[in-house]
């Protein structure tokens, strides 16, 4: 997998990539990285990129030429199609669905906007997402791009230990269990029996359970969802009306 980010402010993403687990991929050759700095492409020796936007009204918006003279140069001498992706709060909601769609990619080329975003032509012209990881606004799309970055790079194969990933929140439709690590006893507060006991089949019980009733709590959409596409098995289905019961009651 390779991200292009454009941005006017790498150094916010560099450090990203020269970190963890993230830094590790690159070492190995899983994950590639790049970025364009749009100033870089401005047309005047002010590297001015923004401009009062057509109609009015208050902020700047982000200049056409330099940002395309960017994707430009970004889109030159790459494999294939790679999926540009504009981040922005009018774009669909991210969720990791569409993370693990993305994670299947060669390439994303991502585009952080400033101010009060981009001219519409450029998105007309280049982009083929148009995304958002909240219903809130952020002052720079740099937070956001590193936000789908970091929920699709770790879903590439051999970046992550597949087992980790299978009883994660938002696998099978539920939220993650609860985990607990040494010491066993911590400010009298003392580590589920069940997890002592050595008993597999009892322990992936307990952990099922546990999180069929933090979804429950926390997120019933999921469960609504997870009922509507029939992805629950009939030992989950049976827990979760156990549950519901029990909420009733």
């Amino acid at each position: 997998m390779k991200y292009t980010v454009l941005t006017l402010f790498p150094e916010i993403t560099d450090a990203y990539f020269a970190t963890s687990i993230m830094a590790k991929a690159i070492q190995r050759g899983i994950i590639d990285y790049r970025a364009f700095n749009i100033r870089d492409f401005a047309l005047d020796r002010h590297k001015t990129c923004d401009d009062a936007p057509y109609g009015g009204g208050p902020g700047m918006l982000m200049l056409p030429e330099p940002l395309d003279l960017a994707l430009k140069s970004a889109l030159t001498g790459t494999d294939g199609k790679p999926r540009v992706i504009y981040l922005t709060p009018s774009g669909r909601l991210f969720n990791q669905e569409l993370a693990r769609e993305l994670a299947a990619e060669q390439e994303l080329v991502l585009i952080c906007g400033r101010y009060e975003g981009i001219d519409q032509r450029i998105i007309d012209r280049y982009v083929d997402d148009e995304i958002s990881i909240g219903d809130y606004v952020l002052s720079s799309g740099e937070a956001a791009a590193l936000a789908v970055i970091d929920a699709t790079y770790r879903l590439v194969d051999d970046v992550i230990c597949a087992e980790s990933l299978t009883e994660e929140s938002f696998s099978s439709g539920l939220l993650e269990y609860p985990q607990f690590t040494r010491p066993e006893v911590f400010d009298t507060i003392k580590v589920p029996e069940v997890l002592l006991s050595g008993h597999h089949e009892q322990i992936r019980l307990w952990r099922l359970e546990k999180r069929v009733e933090k979804t429950l709590r926390q997120r019933p959409d999921l469960i609504q969802r997870g009922k509507e596409l029939g992805i629950f098995n009939e030992e989950t289905l049976r827990i979760i009306e156990r549950g519901e019961k029990d909420e009733r009651n």
